[in-house]
């Protein structure tokens, strides 16, 4: 898992005088689930934006599989799903159809079954999306980012708005998405999900990294500067308490 399938350097971005991101460099490993993390306005979503060819950098180097991001966008959006914040549908259409016209944008064959069956979506195949929980949209939208059998995904905030069985369910399928051979690049407030599921993450702050690194390594070297936390940490979390009231088993709305 150390070769590198996405390599940044220097990367800026600037919005007249105002910087938005301030020379960055990181890269990526081709099979780890990468977190990138900040709070609202760090740059982060810039930085993925451009990456995604959905935004025009200022200078810098993007490299993803291979392929130069000033050269080859075209190549580079082959090869990634994107699932953001905000989806919009046909409201007309239902899952399967809706899979079928994704399919033909990227010319594609694919069983609209067999897709969703990887989201645990088999029995929602002929309704429409305006008619789903907000987990289910989710794990369709997750979906839709995958028709291309894509080398990486980039998941924007995926697990906002859900309940705590909706949100394990879904780590559980970024997870199994990982394990199948894709790279995930993911960005999210919750930090307990990147402690969970992200092998590295970059702390973004103000345009900068300020911290790279695994989420253990992370928390080690602020325990090794004397950290503590002002409230002793129990075994288990309120969470868990409702989790193991309610049940690990998906409930759809």
């Amino acid at each position: 898992m150390n070769e590198i399938i996405i390599s940044v350097k220097d990367l800026k971005k600037n919005y007249g005088e105002f910087e938005a991101v301030k020379g960055i460099s990181f890269d990526v490993r081709r099979g780890e689930i990468f977190g990138l993390l900040g709070p609202n306005g760090a740059g982060k979503s810039t930085t993925l934006e451009i990456i995604e060819t959905l935004r025009q950098k200022t200078s810098g180097e993007v490299i993803v599989n291979g392929f130069n991001l000033d050269d080859s966008p075209n190549e580079i959006k082959k090869i990634i799903g994107v699932q953001l914040q905000t989806s919009g549908y046909y409201p007309s259409l239902n899952l399967t159809e809706l899979i079928h016209l994704f399919a033909g944008l990227y010319n594609e064959i694919i069983d609209p079954l067999t897709l969703l069956d990887s989201v645990n979506l088999r029995d929602k195949a002929k309704a429409k999306y305006k008619e789903l929980s907000g987990g289910q949209k989710q794990r369709f939208s997750i979906a839709t980012t995958l028709i291309n059998k894509p080398k990486i995904i980039f998941l924007d905030e995926p697990t906002t708005g859900l309940d705590p069985q909706a949100r394990r369910n879904l780590w559980e399928l970024i997870k199994n998405i990982r394990d199948a051979g894709t790279t995930v690049i993911i960005t999210t407030h919750y930090m307990d999900e990147a402690e969970v599921l992200c092998d590295r993450v970059a702390i973004i702050d103000s345009g900068k990294i300020i911290a790279l690194n695994s989420p253990d390594k992370l928390i080690d070297e602020l325990v090794d500067t004397g950290f503590e936390r002002p409230k002793e940490v129990k075994k288990a979390n309120l969470e868990d308490v409702f989790i193991n009231l309610t049940g690990h088993v998906l409930r759809e709305d």
